[in-house]
C-alpha cells in the first residue's frame, strides 16, 4: 500500500486522546483547561529562587517543583510547558537523562492528572545560549535538526503528552513529526511556536531558562515584527509539516495575527503571553498602578477575543482564584 499524507501526520485523534486534550481544545467556552503554566526546572539547584519581575515564579530543584506541581494541581491548573535548564552546557551532543529524569518523577508522583508539554528548544543547553548548533557562529542546520528530534524523541519517551518546538529553525516541525513516529509516537501532538517574533519581551524568561545569547542575537532565525506576510506563512509552514496546533509569540503585539492564521491554515492557535507581558502586570501591581487581580483575567479574555484557544500565561495557577471556571 502506498503511502498516503495521512500516514505521514495528519493525525488529527492526537487531539482526542485525552480528556486534557479534548478539554484544551474545546472551542465554545473559555476555562482554566485552556490556560497553560510554565515551570522552570533547574539541574543542581539548591532549593528554588524567584525569577525577576515575574509575581509567583520561580526557578526550582526538582524537590520543590514536585511540590509546586502539587500546589498548582489543587489550585485546578491541569496544563503545564516545562521549561529544563541543565547544569552543563554542550554544543552539539546533547544529554537528556536530566530532564527525562524529571519527566519521570513528575508522572510518578502525579501520574496522567495533568498534562505535560515540553518546550524543545536547545538555548538552555548550549554554551552559546543560541537555538542551534553552530559552525562558526553560523547555524549548522541538519545537525540542529537532528537534535532537536532526539530531543523530542527524547521527552516522549520519558513520558511528555506533547512536545513544543520554540527554536524556529527551518523544517523543524517535520524532523519532530517524523521522529516521533518513527519512535512510536504517533499520538504525541505536537504544538509549535510557529509565529515567533525576535522580541524585547522576553528578558525575565532568559533569566529564569539561562537562555540570553553569547553573542549577537536571534534576528536572524526569529521572525521580525514588522512582517505580517512572513509571520502568517511561518505558521502555514508549520501547519503543513504536522504542527497539530500553532502558536503566536508574544500574544499581546500578534494580537492581530491570530484569525488570518486560523483562516489559513483551519488550525487552532494559541498565544504566549510572554514573560515581558506578565512581568508589566506584576510590576505595575507592585507599585500600586494595577489591579492585578483584574487586570491578569482582563488579558486573559483579550486572548480569547482575538480567537486564542489556548493560552501559555505565568499566571494560570491563580486563575481559580480569581474566578476562572
Amino acid at each position: 500500500m502506498s503511502k498516503t499524507k495521512a500516514d505521514s501526520y495528519e493525525r488529527p485523534m492526537r487531539l482526542r486522546a485525552t480528556s486534557h486534550l479534548r478539554d484544551l481544545c474545546a472551542e465554545t467556552e473559555f476555562n482554566r483547561a485552556q490556560l497553560i503554566q510554565p515551570l522552570f526546572v533547574v539541574e543542581g539547584l539548591k532549593g528554588e529562587e524567584p525569577v525577576p519581575g515575574l509575581r509567583g515564579v520561580m526557578r526550582q530543584s526538582l524537590p520543590h517543583l514536585l511540590k509546586q506541581v502539587e500546589q498548582d494541581l489543587a489550585a485546578g491548573v491541569t496544563q503545564f510547558i516545562l521549561f529544563p535548564v541543565p547544569a552543563e552546557k554542550h554544543d552539539e551532543e546533547f544529554d537528556h537523562r536530566f530532564t527525562q529524569s524529571v519527566i519521570r518523577e513528575l508522572r510518578k508522583a502525579f501520574g496522567t492528572s495533568f498534562c505535560l508539554w515540553m518546550d524543545t528548544c536547545l538555548c538552555s543547553a548550549t554554551t552559546h545560549g543560541h537555538c542551534a548548533v553552530l559552525n562558526d557562529e553560523k547555524i549548522a542546520l541538519k545537525k540542529t535538526l537532528k537534535a532537536l528530534a532526539e530531543s523530542a524523541r527524547a521527552f516522549a519517551e520519558a513520558g511528555a503528552d506533547g512536545i513544543s518546538p520554540s527554536d524556529m529553525m527551518d523544517g523543524r516541525t517535520a524532523y519532530i513529526r517524523a521522529a516521533l513516529d518513527r519512535h512510536g509516537f504517533k499520538l504525541t501532538p505536537v504544538m509549535s511556536y510557529s509565529t515567533k517574533f525576535a522580541s524585547n519581551f522576553y528578558g525575565p524568561f532568559r533569566e529564569a531558562a539561562d537562555s540570553a545569547p553569547q553573542f549577537g542575537d536571534r534576528r536572524h532565525y526569529q521572525l521580525d515584527p514588522r512582517n505580517r506576510t512572513a509571520a502568517i506563512a511561518a505558521s502555514v509552514r508549520c501547519a503543513d509539516e504536522g504542527a497539530d496546533l500553532l502558536m503566536v509569540k508574544p500574544g499581546m503585539t500578534s494580537l492581530d495575527l491570530i484569525q488570518p492564521i486560523i483562516a489559513a491554515t483551519s488550525k487552532q492557535v494559541g498565544a504566549y503571553q510572554v514573560s515581558g507581558e506578565y512581568g508589566g502586570l506584576s510590576l505595575l501591581a507592585e507599585n500600586g498602578l494595577v489591579n492585578f487581580d483584574a487586570a491578569l483575567p482582563e488579558t486573559w479574555h483579550v486572548f480569547k477575543r482575538a480567537g486564542a484557544q489556548f493560552i501559555i500565561t505565568y499566571g494560570a495557577r491563580y486563575a481559580q482564584a480569581l474566578g476562572v471556571r
